[in-house]
């Protein structure tokens, strides 16, 4: 059976998402500054002029990975608001969620690159800034909704509820990639889950 044509519309996304998966690749192993255009074009196999039909600047990419990195956390929260189960269920799975949270490392360490970057590039930082508020802002809303479902009340304003659970699991998966003996993958989730229990579901309305 031929292969479907693709649309231009549907080309031009597929050359999207594969210039955003090689500069995931590449930007992960080399850091931000150290990598080219050229770089992400030779490993997704594209030419300059299909980069920049897509992105100003490898600043736009990345920040764009980080964007959708964001999101994908927005869907799996989103699925569990929307899941028909019981308070207790919900404890559970919001506690599971929590203890797993960014496992992937691909992700932590594009996280800690642009947390970096920030760091040395003020026009970054700003951008970085933004994203950042949009995530706590994100975090924020769920917090408030899931406590509204199960009846507690926040022990603190959930805008700083998610700032310190975002501290808390960039630090523990900063200690479980640089120390995995001493903090692996089963300790980080039991931490992080047991302390996310202890913050949000110690006290009921």
């Amino acid at each position: 059976m031929p292969r479907k044509r693709l649309t231009r519309e549907e080309s031009r996304e597929q050359t999207r998402q594969r210039l955003l998966e090689a500069g995931m690749v590449i930007i992960a192993k080399k850091g931000l500054p150290a990598t080219s255009v050229e770089d992400i074009t030779a490993h997704a196999g594209y030419t300059r002029g299909a980069f920049y039909s897509n992105f100003n600047s490898k600043t736009d990419l990345f920040i764009e990975l980080l964007r959708l990195d964001h999101s994908n956390i927005q869907q799996d929260l989103q699925q569990l608001l929307d899941a028909d189960m019981s308070s207790e269920d919900l404890q559970k799975q919001l506690a599971l969620f929590y203890g797993q949270c960014y496992r992937d490392n691909t992700s932590y360490v594009l996280w800690a690159e642009a947390r970096l970057h920030a760091v040395r590039d003020a026009k970054f930082r700003q951008r970085l800034n933004a994203l950042c508020l949009e995530k706590r802002d994100m975090i924020a809303y769920f917090i408030t909704q899931f406590c509204e479902r199960m009846g507690m009340q926040l022990p603190l304003p959930a805008p700083d509820l998610a700032l310190g659970s975002m501290a808390l699991i960039d630090g523990m998966l900063y200690f479980n990639m640089s120390m995995p003996t001493e903090m692996p993958d089963a300790s980080t989730a039991a931490v992080l889950s047991t302390m996310f229990t202890a913050t949000f579901f110690g006290s009921r309305a």
